[in-house]
C-alpha cells in the first residue's frame, strides 16, 4: 500500500537511526545537490587556476550545507518523514535553519561573481544578469526584515495549522515544493543577517542581531504549541502506520520538542558567525585607517593635535 503517491510502503519498521540513514534518494534533491556541488567546485577550480585564493573554510561550509540537504532528502529519513511528525520536523528544521546557514557561509554568490567571465561591452552575460538581480527592487523587498520575519513566522503557523500542509503532503510535487520553500525561507531570512555574499539589505551588526531574535520566539512558541496540544493537530500524521509502533500524540509532542530546541541551535550558530564578522570588519577598518595614515602622514592626528593646542592657547 502506497502513501501519498510516493511509492513508499506503509509498513515501515519501527524507526531507528540506522534505518533512517539508509540510502533512499529523492531524484529531484539528488540532482540538485550534485549540480550545486559541481557548480561550486567549478568556481573554486577556476579561481585557483588563475592564481586567486578562495578560503577553504567557505568551501567546507558549503559542502557540509549541501550534504545536510542530501542527508535529509536522500535517505530513508525522507520516507519516515512522510508518516512520522517527529522525523518530518527534523527534516524541516535542518532544511530551513541549518543548511541555509552553512551554504550562506560558503558565499556561493561571491564565488560566482569572481568566477564568471565578464561579457563584452554592451552585452549581458550570466555575471551581469546576476548583478542586476542582486540590485533589483525584488531583492530589496524579499531581503527586508518587514518581509523576511513575517514570512519566517507564516511558514510555520500558516502551513501546519491550516489544510495547506495536508494538501502539499498528498503528492510528491507538493512535498518537494514544500521542502524547497523551507530552504528558500531559511535563505532569505538568514542572508541579510549573517550572509557573506553582497546583498541589497545590509544593516549594522546590532540591527542584524535584533532581526535574528525577532523571529526566534515565534519559533519556540510554535514548538510549545505542539508539545502542549492534547490532540493531533495535523491530519497527515493523525494515523501513523501500526508497524511503526508509535502513538500520534506522543510523536507530535516529540515534533514540538524538536522545533523548540532548534530555535536555539541556529541562534547560537548565527550569533557566533555575526560576532566573528563584526570583529573581522573592525580589523579591516583599522587596517584601512592605518594605511591611510601611512599615506598622508597621519594628517588627521596632526589636525587633532593642532586643535588641542589651540584650545590650550585660548585657555591661557
Amino acid at each position: 500500500m502506497d502513501h501519498s503517491g510516493h511509492g513508499m510502503t506503509m509498513d515501515l519498521p519501527p524507526f531507528t537511526l540506522g534505518r533512517g540513514l539508509e540510502w533512499s534518494a529523492d531524484p529531484f534533491f539528488l540532482v540538485a545537490c550534485l549540480v550545486g556541488l559541481g557548480l561550486y567546485g567549478w568556481g573554486v577550480v577556476r579561481l585557483v587556476r588563475r592564481g586567486d585564493k578562495w578560503p577553504v573554510g567557505r568551501t567546507v561550509a558549503f559542502v557540509i550545507g549541501v550534504l545536510t540537504i542530501a542527508l535529509m532528502m536522500c535517505t530513508r529519513l525522507n520516507d519516515y518523514g512522510m508518516v512520522m511528525f517527529s522525523v518530518h520536523m527534523v527534516q524541516h528544521m535542518v532544511i530551513s535553519m541549518v543548511s541555509p546557514i552553512l551554504i550562506l557561509l560558503g558565499a556561493p554568490i561571491t564565488l560566482a561573481l569572481r568566477a564568471l567571465p565578464t561579457a563584452g561591452r554592451g552585452r549581458k552575460g550570466p555575471r551581469e544578469l546576476l548583478l542586476m538581480f542582486l540590485h533589483s527592487r525584488y531583492m530589496r523587498i524579499i531581503t527586508h526584515p518587514a518581509f523576511t520575519i513575517p514570512l519566517f513566522i507564516a511558514s510555520l503557523y500558516g502551513l501546519y495549522f491550516t489544510p495547506l500542509f495536508d494538501t502539499l503532503m498528498g503528492s510528491k510535487p507538493g512535498h518537494i515544493a514544500m521542502m524547497v520553500h523551507f530552504f528558500a525561507v531559511g535563505l532569505v531570512f538568514f542572508w541579510p543577517i549573517m550572509g557573506v555574499d553582497p546583498g541589497p539589505h545590509r544593516p549594522g551588526y546590532l540591527m542584524r542581531m535584533l532581526e535574528l531574535f525577532a523571529g526566534m520566539p515565534f519559533h519556540a512558541f510554535f514548538g510549545i504549541a505542539l508539545m502542549m496540544a492534547s490532540e493531533p493537530m495535523v491530519g497527515t500524521f493523525e494515523n501513523p502506520p501500526a508497524s511503526l509502533g508509535i502513538e500520534a500524540l506522543s510523536d507530535q509532542n516529540a515534533a514540538g520538542g524538536i522545533a523548540w530546541a532548534f530555535s536555539e541551535i541556529p541562534s547560537v550558530l548565527v550569533l557566533v558567525a555575526l560576532l566573528f564578522q563584526w570583529y573581522a570588519s573592525d580589523q579591516r577598518q583599522a587596517r584601512r585607517t592605518d594605511r591611510a595614515a601611512d599615506r598622508d602622514g597621519d594628517k588627521e592626528l596632526e589636525a587633532y593635535n593642532a586643535y588641542l593646542a589651540s584650545l590650550n592657547a585660548q585657555g591661557r
